[in-house]
């Protein structure tokens, strides 16, 4: 007797179920070797290396020879660079590794393959209690070696610290760890807050808790491939935002949903248009973004004033937060914003966009100011 289309469509989310959970965790597995492989390599170069030589020499000598031994018995991976890497992969995190957790390391590096093909017909299913589970949980390094290797030429501490919790918490790739870097993210979101809360970036990364926590200064949109000098329309920008809305949301930050484009609003016989309407679902508000390509006005100010009253009245829900608006412009007027809008503020904002990667020393410099 067949089974039923139903049970065949049970049996293969099982399965696929299965397949799926253990592949994450192999590859879990995978990282966690190389991360305390390269880790522990790191370790007995610097150890070698405080035996007396000198710093220079040490590098250009030992460092070469033993790179050219390990290609050569295991394959690429350990030129003198990535050596170097690990060298300094040990110096930046030993502050991490306990030695409870330096112990099942090597303990389980040093295991005989009869042991570890014993272990593998066991065929139980992976779970929180299996001891390879627990070992990853109890890993301190959340991301790929390739991460870490773009992270140590950070020099900045809370910098780098800042990276690695975002990179983690919000599942960057390199590549996205790279742009944001690139785009000067830290001093970005860094120079929208006071002393304090900078401080605290690196210690738990972007907090996100109140409207001004999801602001950066300014917003950076190389990725819409406009040029400065070259005419375009507001209709334009917004297009081009559309058509790489994924990238626009990393760039707007944790917690951002989509909603809805040309988002009208009618009042009596006049209608209105929101550009950009998202959700952030942090905040439990709705955000909304209209775009402007020349000089702040105090005119822009009062239109997304009567938008976010428009939405605190009629369209939030009672357990919401009240509606945030942002008017995104090629320049900002910080007169104009004071003098439009009352002092409590919380809820109307006005930044800059830039189209190109701004310059990270002009940012460090604002900072430091």
């Amino acid at each position: 007797m067949k089974k039923s289309q139903p049970a065949q469509k049970d049996l293969y989310n099982k399965i696929s179920e299965l397949i799926s959970e253990s592949r994450k965790h192999v590859v879990q597995n995978i990282n966690y070797t190389i991360l305390f492989t390269n880790f522990y390599i790191g370790k007995y170069i610097v150890e070698d290396e405080q035996q007396g030589e000198e710093r220079a020499e040490y590098s250009k000598k030992i460092l070469n020879g033993l790179s050219k031994k390990l290609i050569k018995n295991f394959g690429r991976g350990f030129s003198v660079d990535n050596l170097e890497n690990m060298r300094k992969f040990f110096l930046q995190y030993s502050h991490r590794i306990s030695a409870t957790l330096s112990r099942k390391f090597i303990e389980s590096s040093s295991s005989n393959s009869e042991t570890l093909s014993r272990k593998s017909q066991k065929t139980q299913p992976l779970s929180a209690k299996s001891p390879t589970v627990s070992r990853i949980s109890e890993t301190p390094f959340q991301l790929s070696w390739s991460h870490y290797v773009l992270l140590l030429k950070i020099d900045n501490e809370d910098e780098r610290s800042f990276y690695e919790i975002e990179s983690a918490e919000n599942n960057w790739s390199v590549r996205e760890l790279q742009r944001q870097y690139n785009s000067s993210l830290y001093e970005r979101v860094a120079l929208s807050k006071n002393k304090t809360k900078v401080k605290e970036l690196g210690k738990k990364g972007q907090i996100i808790s109140t409207p001004t926590d999801l602001l950066k200064e300014p917003y950076v949109l190389e990725f819409l491939n406009l040029k400065e000098e070259t005419a375009y329309t507001e209709s334009q920008l917004e297009q081009a935002i559309i058509n790489r809305i994924e990238i626009f949301l990393l760039e707007l930050g944790k917690g951002f949903l989509f909603d809805s484009r040309q988002k009208r609003i009618s009042l009596n016989e006049d209608n209105f248009y929101i550009d950009l309407v998202f959700y952030n679902r942090l905040l439990k508000c709705f955000v909304l973004i209209d775009l402007k390509i020349g000089k702040l006005m105090h005119q822009d100010i009062g239109q997304m004033q009567m938008y976010v009253n428009y939405f605190d009245r009629k369209i939030k829900g009672k357990d919401e937060s009240k509606t945030v608006g942002i008017v995104l412009c090629k320049e900002t007027n910080k007169t104009v914003v004071e003098f439009t809008l009352p002092e409590e503020n919380d809820q109307i904002y006005a930044r800059e966009y830039k189209l190109y990667l701004p310059s990270k020393k002009e940012l460090q410099k604002l900072l430091k100011d």
